[in-house]
């Protein structure tokens, strides 16, 4: 983590891709928050956004996409423990595969 705190350091606050809807720990995620781990404020513009609303976004905006979404990989984290899902698995099911972990501490 210390090139993300590195990135932040210059900044009051900081934008995340977070949704409600993505795990159950991110459930009761606000829009604007206080993130006590890095003291500054935390925006999660999109936190009750479907996943049928990101995709009409991307659709509408002609938002680019990352080319390993194409090959299997609907939530994209480190290489060393992220694999493709499996048509029809939830889409984070590849992330830390095996691990039993459904966060990688960034936003916990």
């Amino acid at each position: 983590m210390v090139p993300l705190e590195r990135a932040l350091d210059p900044y009051d606050a900081w934008i995340t891709g977070v949704r409600r809807e993505e795990t159950d720990a991110r459930s009761d995620t606000k829009a604007v928050e206080w993130d006590p781990k890095r003291a500054m404020v935390k925006v999660n513009p999109i936190a009750g956004w479907t996943q049928e609303e990101v995709d009409a976004y991307i659709a509408e905006h002609g938002v680019v996409l990352n080319p390993l979404v194409d090959e299997g990989y609907p939530s994209i984290g480190c290489a060393t423990c992220t694999l493709p899902v499996k048509p029809g698995a939830d889409p984070r099911s590849g992330r830390w595969a095996g691990t039993g972990k459904t966060e990688c501490g960034l936003h916990l």
